[in-house]
């Protein structure tokens, strides 16, 4: 039990999240515009057909992802999110482990 919460807390660790070796490895996978936000590192990557702003990103994949039509709208919404609630915009489904959530906002 204890190395499952030592694992998390490093993987969680603000100061990890800045080294440019997984900056690095995110920009390799695709990723870009990454940056902290509230000690959790978020970024875009192209998916099928969205454009997803990714949150708790890591060198062993990530929590969620909220998709994008457009990445006009993933990249304002992801400049102006400050990593709480949901991050604003249009977005159409927030993906994750045990996560499959559509945008309340645009529910009729």
């Amino acid at each position: 039990m204890t190395s499952n919460v030592n694992a998390r807390a490093n993987r969680q660790s603000p100061a990890r999240w800045r080294t440019p070796k997984l900056k690095g490895f995110l920009a390799g996978q695709g990723y870009v515009e990454i940056r902290v936000i509230d000690d959790t590192v978020c970024g875009l990557r192209r998916f099928n057909f969205t454009v997803g702003l990714v949150v708790g990103l890591s060198f062993e994949g990530y929590e969620r992802r909220y998709c994008y039509e457009h990445a006009r709208d993933a990249l304002a919404a992801l400049v102006a999110w400050d990593g709480r609630e949901h991050p604003g915009g249009p977005w159409i489904k927030c993906k994750g482990a045990g996560v499959d959530l559509l945008n309340p906002a645009l529910q009729v």
